[in-house]
């Protein structure tokens, strides 16, 4: 190789995308402190008891890390697989309600032992994610109409659905109460019962996170079908001038991200919830899923450190002393300091180039 086409230690550091997620998390924690200056706390001291929370003990851990952070990983995989195929998925809020509707109703009335109980809750859910996600892509492929316009509205659709599921009198636990009944025992996936060192919902649905994790890297790095939604994604044209079926790529990259984000709304309730309940909002597991997205740089093991790392500061941030709207400042941003990022990378290439932006 040439030497002049070799990168020094700092020109790799420039380009990297890593440095730049790590300049941004710097840069959040300190205008959190400015923040929580303002705010009439101590920074250093509140994010020593921030960080002394999530790490003071195994039960703190497995909330950080399992509890609060399997659906992160999940619905940021979700965003992260439809970035890299060309499509920005908005969608993944309600492909995460459809799958949580689609396991609470089979985990309440169909009767099995937890060993078909449980998968099949799961395939349940990720047919239902993947049909949810796979009409957008008809949609936009038959009609031409924009994906990100549609899952929007289909978000909207997901939750209302969500409520009028939760009211039916088959479904409602009754005496006026704004949620479903409970799933059964079989359909349930905690740890408590046999690691009882752990958070009360801490769940094996981590271990389906992390195998989904290197699935997804697998599929994009390493098949045919990754090179091909690729191809799609960084040039339509040409894809479709090599042969690759353009529209067919967009309908399976939908169809695999809205199973990934309704998987995540499925062990939500399988571990976490056992139930569904009327939204009075949006409960943001998939909008929360593009940030860490963002923060994984859309590489799939950088989506599970930003999920870890989203996932601890959302629980140390509701059991420390100061607002816990602190956190939400902190990671916002994180987010945008990576969205500048892009543009100071151009800036940085286009010096060496000896160009202008």
């Amino acid at each position: 190789m040439n030497s002049k086409n070799k990168l020094s230690f700092g020109e790799r550091l420039l380009e990297s995308a890593f440095t730049y997620t790590l300049i941004s998390i710097i840069i959040g924690f300190i205008v959190g402190a400015v923040a929580l200056v303002i705010a009439g706390y101590d920074p250093i001291e509140s994010y020593g008891k921030l960080f002394g929370v999530i790490f003071r003990s195994t039960k703190n851990m497995s909330y950080s890390f399992i509890e609060y952070s399997v659906p992160y990983i999940l619905t940021g995989l979700s965003v992260a697989f439809a970035f890299k195929t060309g499509v920005f998925n908005i969608g993944a809020e309600g492909q995460y309600v459809m799958g949580s509707v689609a396991a609470m109703l089979v985990g309440v009335f169909v009767q099995a032992p937890a060993y078909i109980h449980i998968p099949l809750c799961i395939i349940t859910a990720l047919v239902v994610g993947a049909l949810w996600g796979g009409l957008v892509g008809f949609l936009k492929v038959r009609f031409g109409a924009h994906e990100v316009l549609c899952m929007i509205m289909f978000n909207w659709i997901a939750y209302y659905f969500s409520n009028f599921i939760v009211n039916l009198k088959s479904v409602n636990v009754g005496d006026g109460k704004t949620w479903s009944r409970l799933i059964q025992d079989t359909a349930k996936i905690t740890t408590a019962d046999w690691l009882p060192g752990l958070s009360p919902h801490a769940h094996f649905g981590i271990f389906i996170a992390l195998f989904c994790v290197v699935l997804i890297y697998y599929i994009i790095n390493r098949t045919t079908l990754g090179f091909k939604l690729k191809a799609v994604g960084f040039n339509r044209s040409a894809a479709e001038y090599a042969g690759i079926n353009a529209n067919g790529s967009v309908m399976a990259a939908l169809s695999i991200s809205g199973m990934l984000a309704s998987l995540a709304g499925a062990l939500q309730v399988m571990g976490v919830t056992y139930k569904i309940s009327q939204f009075a909002g949006q409960e943001g597991y998939g909008f929360q899923g593009i940030t860490v997205a963002l923060i994984g740089g859309t590489n799939p093991f950088g989506v599970l450190l930003g999920a870890e790392f989203f996932g601890a500061m959302k629980f140390g941030g509701t059991r420390f002393d100061a607002p816990s709207e602190i956190v939400d400042i902190i990671m916002g941003c994180i987010v945008l300091c990576i969205a500048i990022s892009n543009l100071l990378r151009l800036v940085v290439r286009n010096k060496k180039k000896g160009g202008t932006v």
